[in-house]
């Protein structure tokens, strides 16, 4: 098997070196290049072709959001953002590098690990994160609108555009862009809640609600549970960490039940409760991913009669959790992301929409 190749992007010694150890000591990969500030970063990158790179944050010269940006840019490689989670203002960048096509994040070590388990997260996070197609961002966009075959299996019949009840919407890795390219075609006079599952590490997820916020100038929160979907018009409400996010009642809940495709909290989870809550009066979108969470989801509510959207393939940093909801026919439209934010604007548009079911 062939050797994973890895650029290594850090500023502070100590933990480059560290880094570079847990690599060369793993006969999977190969250190090719270190880099100690953003611009060495993009010119090593550009000249070493790295098959992965390992990218801090809070680095001299150009920052490593800056070097993701450019890197994506011209010439895309996988990214594993390797960073801290106690600084805000880098959890920040963290969230801005992840939508500039970073594939995944993972903290620092702190020395507080037991032996050996960071170094085995960390070597098998980038082994996928190598794995990753990634695609030119700032650049690659579609215009064209592909439909896909229904499946044999019996559908509902999606409903004519009319009042949203409720938006539920699943991403996972590089589903951040997708996330902000999305809502931020919602308009202000949307009525009905935005529910959300994204699937990121925990020690990142707790700001990630202040970030987007940031992007879409829209209010979002973390679900506390037991809130009246009726009272959260036009806002947006992400599933918390490792809770599940279900509608029912009228009511956000939470839950503790079993992970669903080691996922907790389940995009597969929220879809099926929307579609049983709301059926034809709901929308569902399904963003960029690893894996199949949301699949089988938004093909029951598409079956449930609710329009349902995909990402395309040609603009998902991961063609995983789309491609398996394509493969069954789950999705009734697959387009890039800032096309379905155009779509769903039309339909926020039409008044109505109480989500009070």
């Amino acid at each position: 098997m062939a050797k994973v190749r890895v650029l290594v992007v850090e500023d502070s010694i100590t933990i480059r070196k560290r880094l570079v150890e847990v690599l060369q000591a793993d006969a999977g990969f190969q250190v090719v290049g270190e880099a100690e500030d953003g611009r060495q970063a993009i010119d090593r990158c550009l000249s070493l072709r790295p098959d992965a790179v390992t990218m801090d944050m809070m680095l001299p010269v150009m920052s490593g959001l800056a070097a993701t940006e450019y890197i994506m840019a011209h010439c895309p490689t996988p990214i594993l953002v390797v960073s801290a989670s106690f600084n805000r203002g880098e959890v920040f960048k963290t969230y801005d590098a992840l939508a500039a096509g970073a594939v995944e994040v993972i903290e620092k070590p702190t020395g507080n690990e037991a032996a050996g388990v960071w170094e085995q997260e960390f070597k098998s996070t980038l082994r996928i994160v190598s794995r990753v197609r990634v695609i030119t961002h700032l650049r690659a966009r579609l215009n064209g609108v592909r439909e896909v075959k229904l499946p044999a299996a019996p559908l509902g019949r999606a409903r004519e555009p009319g009042p949203m009840a409720v938006l539920a919407i699943g991403a996972s890795t590089g589903g951040p862009n997708a996330l902000v390219q999305v809502l931020s075609a919602l308009p202000r006079e949307l009525t009905a809640p935005v529910v959300v599952v994204l699937h990121i590490g925990s020690a990142f997820a707790l700001p990630f609600a202040e970030w987007m916020g940031t992007q879409v100038a829209r209010p979002v929160a973390y679900a506390r549970g037991g809130e009246a979907l009726g009272s959260l018009a036009g806002r947006i409400v992400l599933a918390p960490p490792d809770r599940h996010l279900i509608v029912r009642g009228g009511r956000l809940l939470l839950t503790d039940e079993a992970e669903r495709h080691s996922c907790r909290p389940s995009v597969d989870v929220l879809f099926e409760s929307v579609a049983a809550s709301y059926g034809a009066t709901a929308v569902g979108c399904l963003l960029s991913g690893m894996g199949r969470d949301g699949a089988t989801g938004l093909l029951a509510m598409r079956r449930a009669g609710a329009l349902t959207f995909a990402q395309d393939e040609a603009t998902c940093v991961v063609y995983g959790m789309t491609r398996a909801a394509a493969e069954i026919g789950a999705a009734v439209r697959v387009l890039p992301p800032d096309q379905i934010g155009r779509h769903l604007a039309g339909l926020a548009a039409v008044a109505g929409g109480s989500g009070s079911r």
